[in-house]
């Protein structure tokens, strides 16, 4: 049983991640219903500007509150500089886009930063809280609060600020929106450098378990994708509760499914994202889609 419990406390720290950078996903689809594929990318681009800073000296906490501030800032011109201009093209025109930032991003970064892995530094102590047999790790313990406090934060600013509510009216209807005075264009902006930040989160929790190189988000950008899907991309709890899910999955299939074992452990996001899409299309928070005829 012990054993069993370990498992899933890893998942949920695995998961808290994933949850963290679904949440960016989920953001960027509600306020624009966009798709962004370079969401990965974007946080390990933010992840290499705080290496930067702290490798010029700078203590964590205060790197990380700067790169959160360019990364906001980054996100609002890409929406401005990228995304405008293909506001209301085709679907696949989007998507184009968005897989061109992803490209682009990408080799940026190994031109910057080169594609050598780098090491980075890890905030949370070493060592882990024992209980009933079960070792939970400080850094997991970490994880989970910072993402916890991101949720906190984003439910504050959606509740109970004037900018948030005007965001959730933009969500809601971009057009009824404009009529009560709010300026959709620059609420859009903003939905980008929150998705942003959020995913630099995401980046700079993911750098000091793995190592920092470009591409590091690829492989946590599915497990984002399938946790957005489960809880739907319309959900921002969904998207959350569907990152633990599917942590404690991958890292049960991983431990207790033979033909799984570490090495097919990916598989398990697809299945999910394609099981969802076959029965549950909406995912598990999500709003069905309601047409007149």
């Amino acid at each position: 049983m012990a054993g069993f419990l370990q498992q899933v406390v890893e998942g949920l720290g695995a998961g808290a991640i994933y949850a963290s950078l679904a949440l960016a996903l989920v953001l960027i689809y509600r306020f624009t219903g966009i798709v962004n594929f370079a969401q990965g990318e974007l946080a390990m681009f933010a992840t290499y500007i705080a290496w930067q800073f702290t490798h010029a000296g700078v203590p964590f906490w205060l790197a990380l509150v700067l790169t959160l501030a360019v990364a906001f800032a980054g996100g609002m011109l890409i929406e401005r500089v990228v995304v405008r201009p293909v506001e209301g093209a085709p679907e696949l025109t989007v998507v184009i886009v968005t897989v061109g930032l992803f490209i682009l991003v990408n080799a940026a970064a190994g031109w910057i930063w080169s594609f050598l892995i780098k090491d980075f530094p890890n905030p949370f102590p070493r060592g882990a809280l024992e209980a009933g047999g079960v070792g939970v790790a400080y850094s997991t313990l970490g994880v989970m609060g910072v993402v916890a406090a991101v949720m906190g934060l984003l439910y504050l600013l959606f509740r109970h600020t004037k900018i948030g509510l005007g965001m959730r009216a933009v969500a809601s209807g971009p057009e009824s929106a404009r009529l009560v005075g709010i300026r959709v264009g620059w609420t859009l902006a903003l939905g980008w450098g929150l998705a942003a930040t959020v995913g630099a989160v995401s980046g700079v929790l993911v750098a000091p378990l793995l190592f920092l190189e470009p591409n590091m988000m690829g492989g946590v950008l599915i497990y984002a994708f399938a946790a957005a899907t489960l809880g739907g991309f319309d959900s921002p709890a969904g998207a959350v509760v569907g990152g633990l899910v599917v942590g404690v999955a991958e890292t049960l299939s991983g431990a207790y499914l033979d033909f799984v074992g570490s090495d097919l452990k990916v598989g398990v996001p697809l299945a999910i994202i394609l099981g969802v899409l076959l029965l549950r299309p909406q995912g598990l928070f999500g709003r069905a889609a309601v047409e007149r005829a």
